[in-house]
């Protein structure tokens, strides 16, 4: 066992660090069933501020994890994506899901499912 989870040397501990900050297994969540405009991880998220959320989505771009999309319409329109790097993060999202349903309890009449799911 290593003596010190470093995200520098350990993977996990650098998994951690990026899936473990508030909001961003949420994000990543919602956004795997698509592209997502700013007011509607603003809505699925449900006590997030606009400005922490601006902040979670500009730190996972710089992580390589989402990707944002400007449009030249009027009104300008912004969508935020997963990257192939977020996509890779989706089995994760799948066993949390698992692991709460099967472990805390939770709601299973709303069975959530993505296109990207495990088998």
């Amino acid at each position: 066992m290593l003596p010190v989870h470093d995200p520098h040397t350990c993977a996990v501990a650098a998994s951690a660090e990026i899936i473990g900050a508030k909001w961003t297994a949420l994000l990543v969540h919602d956004l795997s069933e698509g592209p997502r405009r700013f007011s509607e991880l603003e809505r699925s998220c449900h006590g997030i501020s606009p400005r922490t959320l601006a902040e979670r989505l500009r730190l996972l771009e710089q992580d390589g994890i989402v990707i944002r999309h400007s449009y030249a319409e009027s009104p300008p329109r912004v969508e935020y994506e997963l990257t192939e790097k977020g996509v890779a993060m989706l089995p994760i999202i799948d066993a949390m899901r698992a692991f709460g349903h099967s472990w805390l309890d939770c709601d299973h009449t709303h069975v959530h499912t993505h296109a990207h799911s495990a088998a």
